[in-house]
């Protein structure tokens, strides 16, 4: 999967799309290093680097860990 040039901020539902995983399955990734950590943009907001989740997605496709 090819990375965006300009990279942004994913949202959660983003996350899940592009993925396919549950939302369960990407905090339990986070907590154990497996999966991108979210960062935190306000108060009740967190989002991903779309670098980061394309890089995890393109490892995925490879055959790296999931």
């Amino acid at each position: 999967m090819a990375t965006p040039t300009h990279p942004r901020i994913l949202r959660l539902t983003e996350v899940l799309r592009l993925t396919g995983r549950s939302r369960s399955a990407i905090y339990a990734g986070m907590a154990d290093g497996t999966f991108p950590k979210g960062v935190r943009i306000s108060k009740r907001c967190v989002g991903w680097d779309s670098r980061l989740v394309y890089e995890w997605i393109d490892a995925v496709l490879a055959g790296g860990a999931a």
